[in-house]
């Protein structure tokens, strides 16, 4: 099965591509361990920190480069937003995710529960993680 095409979710709920194979880090990590965890792979391009389910913020390269301390809390840098919440429109997500650099946003409900994320393709063409054929995420 092959990734959702973009061009394929206008009668499609954020629910219906979120990426749910995820991790995210405690919110108790360090600036040091967010750059670890987003060095180990080319398709980590947004750490989620969470307490438990419940989302805490969300860090790209770009907040954790330069000369930050290592040890500092990796909280202190970390955006609260944007998120989309599940029943939003595919669309939504889409917007969301492409307006970051990272191709990503965090996927929360009302409650503040981290659900997942909706990832767009490299190319630009689909939703990370909706099929089970390989990407470019």
């Amino acid at each position: 099965m092959a990734h959702t095409k973009l061009e394929e979710a206008a009668a499609l709920t954020v629910a219906d591509v979120v990426h749910r194979k995820f991790s995210a880090l405690p919110a108790d990590a360090t600036i040091g361990a967010v750059r670890e965890w987003l060095a180990a792979s080319t398709s980590r391009r947004m750490a989620f920190l969470a307490d438990g389910e419940r989302y805490l913020g969300s860090l790209t390269r770009d907040d954790v480069d330069g000369d930050r301390d290592p040890a500092a809390p990796a909280a202190d840098v970390a955006h609260a937003g944007p998120t989309v919440l599940p029943e939003a429109p595919a669309r939504e997500g889409e917007r969301l995710a492409l307006d970051t650099a990272a191709r990503r946003v965090p996927v929360v409900d009302a409650g503040g529960r981290l659900l997942g994320v909706v990832s767009v393709t490299e190319d630009l063409q689909a939703f990370c993680g909706t099929g089970d054929a390989p990407g470019d995420c």
